[in-house]
């Protein structure tokens, strides 16, 4: 089970707090998006502007870090959970954390801080990074994740790989999604181990034959496409991909997923999810490894 933008239901999304709430809770993984500043760093902002999840106004894209962390990404949603204390204390997620990356409260997270935060788990996170497109960044948002990811050790071999089938290191940590097959392309000959996923919220061409881009091994399909398409599962399966299901939140929809050997949910409600799969296994580790 993975945390949509944390718990992002009972925190604000993508701050702190809602990623320590969602590990406190049990989830399996978690996952964010990214967006580029004018100075070269990767925020975990899902929208083009900033006007609805903080107290400013304007595109990510035009401001520097340092004025995005002058604004507020928490105070839009209303009470912090209970968890949120742990931030401020002794949670063993924090433990060795320096006390500034501990009280960042809802100032804007960059991707480098969930990305300590996913090292110094004692407990093995999956991270799903959704890169956001489209951006007058381009290219330059894959670079840097690459970059990124490769100062922590997970970007494996750099690229260009021999064929785009290379296998995935199916080991690591990080899958990078987004809906541009281009965007994925680009990670794939930057980073060819890395593993990738296809967003997908209707069927395009080549998926009523259940085929994926060259190099993706993972598809993941919104749940009203399941609704919609529940036998696009086993034609996935069938092909050797993975599925990784989202927005799962409803108690319906949660059944349905399970019940069409999805691989990975992804939800809003960590908590609650994790108590209706009553313990079943978490996400599986992508095929093509």
């Amino acid at each position: 089970m993975v945390a949509h933008r944390g718990a992002s239901q009972d925190a604000a999304e993508h701050t702190l707090a809602a990623y320590v709430a969602a590990i406190e809770a049990g989830a399996d993984g978690l996952e964010c998006d990214v967006r580029l500043t004018r100075d070269g760093h990767l925020v975990c902002v899902h929208d083009r502007t900033v006007n609805r999840t903080s107290d400013g106004r304007g595109v990510v894209s035009e401001f520097d870090l340092a004025q995005l962390e002058s604004l507020d990404f928490s105070s839009w949603h209303g009470e912090l959970p209970a968890s949120a204390d742990l931030l401020v204390s002794d949670s063993p997620y924090l433990a060795g954390v320096a006390p500034d990356r501990q009280s960042s409260g809802g100032r804007v997270l960059t991707l480098e801080h969930l990305l300590d935060l996913v090292a110094d788990t004692a407990r093995p996170l999956r991270l799903l990074i959704e890169t956001k497109h489209p951006t007058r960044y381009g290219g330059l948002v894959e670079k840097t994740l690459v970059e990124t990811l490769d100062r922590y050790g997970w970007a494996g071999p750099a690229g260009p790989p021999a064929t785009l089938h290379e296998p995935v290191d199916a080991a690591n940590p990080v899958v990078v999604m987004s809906f541009a097959p281009t965007a994925l392309r680009r990670v794939k000959l930057l980073a060819p181990q890395v593993p990738t996923a296809l967003l997908l919220e209707r069927l395009v061409p080549r998926l009523p034959r259940g085929l994926l881009p060259a190099g993706v091994p993972i598809a993941g399909p919104g749940i009203a496409l399941l609704r919609a398409e529940p036998a696009l599962v086993a034609r996935l399966h069938q092909r050797g991909y993975g599925v990784y299901a989202w927005t799962v939140d409803e108690p319906a929809d949660v059944d349905l997923a399970l019940g069409l050997g999805v691989d990975a949910v992804i939800t809003n409600r960590p908590a609650s999810v994790l108590a209706r799969i009553g313990g079943k296994d978490g996400p599986q580790r992508p095929p093509g490894g």
